[in-house]
């Protein structure tokens, strides 16, 4: 038997992931990281390469040896990373400086480009379907603003997914789905748009952009020494996480729709590459890993880092529960969430907006309506009242995304972490009124990035007929009409108070949970 594998770099882990060549994940090795804000730099979110290549290692060594097979049996390797997130190198093609997804330390230099050059950000947006929001001109611009020396040092550019195959194979290279989420990027031309750092004085520092599934090179002999892999192995241009994770759900066909819950949950629609960009900047446009496809997406901040995040705080005693039991915690969470109506006894979450990208910022972090009830007022009604925010927020993104296609949604594939909860999926599609599908294997960004390890190896034709024979479905929810009908009147609430709750983040009341550069 031979093997493909999956290096997935998300916002809240590393992950290491071993498939055969029918799909199946034979084994995982998964260690936590988290990206720090830099000492008097607010806003920022670092992202720690020397610290990180060292869990990536250790994923590496560990999935090998949890699979029980030889090196020599891996054929290919591809990867997949949390996209914006940027690595910057020297000449030599050592790491200098480098940022996490939604690092936002850049708000002095998006205001300068706004104020210097009118209209430039609507522009950049008609060709790259990005803002500045989350973009690289305006951190790279920090980083000249800040550290010249550096600056000056730096010759090339990679997403993170890519640093890691640069670590892998000694190439320094990117692929579409993630390189256009820099926003220095042609949707139609599906390669860099270099005019745009020209006008803005900035550097030349663009790598070659290669598709999906194409072969870089092999594994050095440094990297074989401090991995295991074995140096026959292949390492192939991986891709963005959500949009591999399109290919791992088998979204390859133009109108498709999928939800991946995972640390943020991304809501997407398959377009073709041609479609212009809506004129209101509602929503991001991305390049899908399909070439003549393009990816209009909704975004829902820290879903999944929220339920963490309360897990964490509030759940000690649930967590001791489960190991008892020998259950996920989630899973026990579930079960008492179910005993819970629908509205959680109308609790609140205040925590991700809809999506807004032309002028994108959150609320306070909140809960809304708490009683002092503990009968209803508890951890179970807490913990349902997210996965129904959750899928509030999805939902409005995804109606924002139909009025921009016109496509009518009625059928919505469902993965990642999110869609392991039987409650969620069914929450899901009581908000949404949609079907929704749950594939076999719920960790399909792993999947999509072993898609392109295997487009590389030869043992698929292409992503598209990989994808077609390897995604398998598990479970299929259908809408409750009655719940959907007190959805509908929940949405309409939470739209009115986020309003109210962002009125105070702009009397400086309350703190935003997070604010786009500039604002």
């Amino acid at each position: 038997m031979k093997y493909l594998m999956a290096i997935d770099a998300g916002t809240g882990s590393i992950r290491a992931i071993v498939f055969d060549t029918l799909g199946n994940q034979i084994s995982v090795s998964q260690k936590e990281w988290s990206h720090k804000e830099e000492k008097d730099v607010p806003n920022s979110m670092s992202f720690d390469f020397k610290k990180n290549w060292k869990l990536t290692v250790f994923c590496i060594k560990n999935a090998i040896k949890k699979a029980k097979i030889h090196p020599l049996d891996i054929l290919a390797i591809s990867a997949t990373s949390m996209r914006e997130g940027i690595v910057l190198y020297d000449k030599e093609g050592n790491e200098l400086w480098a940022v996490a997804n939604v690092d936002a330390r850049a708000s002095k230099e998006v205001k300068y480009l706004k104020e210097n050059y009118k209209g430039i950000e609507e522009k950049f947006y008609k060709t790259s379907g990005q803002t500045f929001a989350l973009g690289a001109i305006p951190r790279i611009l920090w980083l000249k603003n800040n550290n010249l020396k550096l600056y000056k040092k730096v010759a090339s550019i990679s997403m993170i997914g890519d640093w890691i195959l640069a670590k892998l194979s000694g190439v320094i290279a990117v692929d579409p789905s993630n390189a256009g989420t820099t926003g220095i990027f042609n949707l139609k031309k599906r390669d860099w748009e270099k005019s745009m750092v020209k006008k803005v004085g900035l550097n030349n520092i663009f790598t070659p952009c290669y598709e999906t599934g194409t072969v870089l090179g092999k594994v050095t002999p440094k990297a074989s020494k401090q991995t295991t892999l074995s140096k026959n192995t292949k390492i192939v241009s991986g891709g963005g996480d959500v949009q591999l994770g399109s290919a791992g759900l088998g979204i390859v066909k133009k109108n498709q729709v999928a939800i991946l819950g995972g640390s943020f949950w991304q809501q997407i629609v398959n377009i073709p590459k041609d479609t212009i960009p809506p004129k209101d900047m509602s929503i991001r446009v991305n390049p899908h890993v399909i070439p003549e496809l393009s990816q209009a997406e909704g975004i829902t901040f820290f879903s999944g880092l929220v339920m963490r995040w309360f897990r964490d705080a509030f759940c000690q005693s649930e967590i001791q529960e489960a190991k008892e039991k020998g259950i996920d915690v989630y899973t026990l969470l579930e079960q008492k969430a179910s005993k819970i109506p629908v509205g959680s006894y109308e609790i609140i979450p205040i925590f991700s907006d809809s999506m807004k990208y032309g002028k994108w910022y959150h609320a306070s972090p909140s809960f809304l309506n708490l009683s002092i009830d503990a009968n209803t007022c508890n951890k179970a009604s807490i913990f349902r009242s997210l996965q129904e925010n959750a899928c509030i927020v999805a939902s409005i993104n995804l109606e924002k995304i139909q009025e921009f296609t016109n496509i009518n949604i009625k059928e919505i594939v469902f993965a990642s972490g999110a869609s392991n909860g039987e409650l969620w999926c069914q929450i899901l599609s009581d908000v949404t009124g949609c079907k929704i599908k749950v594939p076999k294997v719920k960790e399909a960004t792993a999947l999509g990035a072993a898609i392109s390890a295997g487009v590389g190896a030869g043992i698929y034709k292409d992503i598209k007929s990989a994808s077609k024979k390897l995604v398998v479905w598990e479970k299929e929810y259908t809408p409750n009409k009655k719940n959907h009908k007190l959805y509908k009147s929940i949405k309409e609430n939470w739209i009115e108070v986020y309003k109210e709750q962002l009125k105070l983040v702009d009397k400086n009341l309350t703190t935003s949970m997070w604010k786009a550069p500039g604002l």
